[in-house]
């Protein structure tokens, strides 16, 4: 499976755990998203309508040898907004060509698929899917 270090890194801290314990390391990185910067507004991002919360992002490939991604997700939303996490730090930096190299269902290396539903998982799919997209 090609993906950047960083992503492959967040791969492998969910299988060191198991059971509820991947449950509390979402909640860790959905704590984690970093705030959007100050000249980036929601309403100026792209809405992902597949996740079962709100939830937009903005790519940046300006530079697509440092494509930079921007997520906005609720509080209230916390998986959600933790596989917006994931994304943005095993993205976040990296180029065009190694996040076109991921694959589209890597998240399944996760191990949520027992503790959430199908449907919130094909939320972060979407997310991949919308950068893909615009890297194209």
């Amino acid at each position: 499976m090609s993906m950047p270090a960083a992503l492959a890194e967040v791969v492998s801290d969910f299988k060191e755990v198991e059971g509820q314990d991947k449950l509390a390391l979402l909640l860790e990185f959905a704590d984690e998203l970093p705030p959007l910067p100050a000249e980036l507004e929601e309403a100026a991002m792209e809405p992902v309508p597949e996740c079962q919360s709100p939830l937009f992002l903005h790519v940046d490939a300006g530079d697509r040898s440092s494509v930079r991604l921007f997520f906005s997700a609720p509080a209230e939303a916390p998986t959600t907004r933790g596989f917006a996490a994931i994304l943005a730090t095993g993205l976040d930096g990296q180029s065009a060509d190694d996040i076109l190299a991921v694959p589209d269902d890597f998240y399944s290396e996760l191990g949520l698929g027992k503790l959430i539903s199908p449907l919130r998982l094909r939320g972060m799919s979407a997310m991949l899917s919308r950068i893909k997209k615009r890297l194209k």
